[in-house]
């Protein structure tokens, strides 16, 4: 397939009739996921234009503000992939020009399609590291199937960040009224107020999924968006370590659809939750925001690696994993959009993740790398048909076979 425009940035599609992914040639966002009849995208499509990182210029683009998230916000789309950092960089290696979050969601990824698989790829030479991800689509189904790897091509051991930046945005997110669900346990809120005074949860709280302590007392549940005028917050969840399976799902009433994400607990033991809620006026967020992040990954609060290593971990959980020398980390995970006449308190997960714990995805491998992962020998064709599901519940179990197809 060949290239496409996707508001206003260079772009690739998979269109299986009944969903279509998009994703972007720069930063190599997943922009969109849309369910082709009723054309509804649960991500988040920023308010402000969306512009080529390599376009971008500070002395010429001050509406994208003008510090290390500058670049990345001129760009933003949707699902963006946080890699060696999650968060903002140190002051040192912002003035060395580092973005926030790293460099993958600001660099040019290469991209290919060929049927229902497209492929990606990109080398980030600050970090020493090549990115791949392949994202399979079968036909009329309604999930995709992503495995991602990520290779340390330096001499040195290195402590990863890696974490899938979900964002959720209008009209499929409503305030007081979509709903969520996920396999959390343990959770903290974040320690300092990045809110100018508009949070609402208790900073540094210890809590149990979902009830959240609040500033001002009594407790809210992060299962229901906020209806709130104005707020911001971040929480942290510990993802259930009891259950191979982790997943979070959100649901619009309105729109009668789920969207949500499985993965291995092992691979992504945090589930960060960030809520933009028109409370930053800076630019470009200029008061007219509105967002849930559910952010998937190795550690559980954006900041710096410095910060990240001497945080060392949380709830006994290690806050990042260390990727060798010559070697490489792989993560498989999936991706569901469907109808639901009621908020889902069970999620569709593909067999092809139910790897036994002795086969774990995130493998990890040292010694000589390969020149080039070849994208289509990654997902086995006959792994992601729409009827390789089963239901995983909250609370764990398998109800029984189910397919979106």
């Amino acid at each position: 397939m060949s290239e496409i425009q996707y508001r206003g940035r260079r772009a690739y599609a998979l269109d299986n009739g009944t969903l279509e992914i998009i994703v972007t040639v720069e930063g190599g966002h997943i922009a969109a996921v849309i369910d082709k009849a009723t054309g509804t995208n649960p991500l988040w499509t920023p308010p402000w234009p969306s512009l080529e990182p390599s376009q971008y210029d500070p002395s010429k683009h001050s509406e994208y503000g003008g510090n290390s998230e500058s670049k990345l916000l001129a760009g933003i789309l949707g699902h963006n992939l946080c890699l060696n950092i999650f968060g903002g960089p140190s002051e040192t290696e912002a003035a060395a020009g580092m973005t926030v979050h790293g460099e993958a969601p600001v660099t040019p990824h290469e991209i290919t399609v060929r049927g229902e698989m497209l492929s990606q790829h990109v080398i980030l030479p600050q970090a020493q590291l090549r990115f791949t991800r392949s994202i399979r689509l079968p036909r009329g189904s309604r999930s995709a199937a992503l495995r991602e790897t990520v290779e340390n091509l330096g001499s040195l051991d290195q402590p990863l960040a890696w974490t899938q930046h979900v964002t959720l945005g209008p009209p499929f997110l409503e305030k007081g009224r979509t709903q969520f669900r996920a396999t959390a346990t343990r959770s903290k809120v974040v320690e300092h107020d990045f809110t100018h005074g508009k949070g609402y949860m208790q900073l540094g709280a210890e809590f149990d999924w979902p009830m959240v302590p609040c500033a001002a007392g009594g407790r809210e549940d992060l299962q229901l968006f906020t209806a709130r005028p104005v707020s911001g917050a971040f929480s942290t969840h510990l993802m259930d370590p009891q259950r191979e399976t982790a997943w979070f799902a959100a649901w619009n009433p309105a729109r009668r659809l789920a969207f949500g994400y499985a993965w291995k607990q092992h691979d992504f033991p945090w589930l960060g939750i960030w809520e933009e809620n028109f409370s930053r006026t800076s630019p470009p967020w200029n008061g007219q925001t509105l967002t849930r992040g559910l952010e998937f990954g190795l550690s559980p609060f954006p900041e710096s690696r410095r910060a990240m290593v001497e945080r060392a971990s949380l709830f006994g959980v290690p806050c990042y994993r260390w990727l060798p020398a010559r070697g490489s980390l792989t993560a498989e995970y999936q991706l569901s959009l469907w109808p639901a006449e009621s908020v889902p308190e069970t999620f569709p997960v593909l067999r092809s993740i139910q790897i036994p714990r002795a086969l774990t995805t995130l493998s990890v491998t040292a010694g000589r790398l390969p020149s080039r992962v070849n994208p289509q020998s990654q997902i086995h064709p006959d792994d992601h048909t729409p009827s390789a599901l089963y239901c995983e519940s909250p609370r764990g179990g398998r109800p029984g076979p189910k397919s979106l197809g």
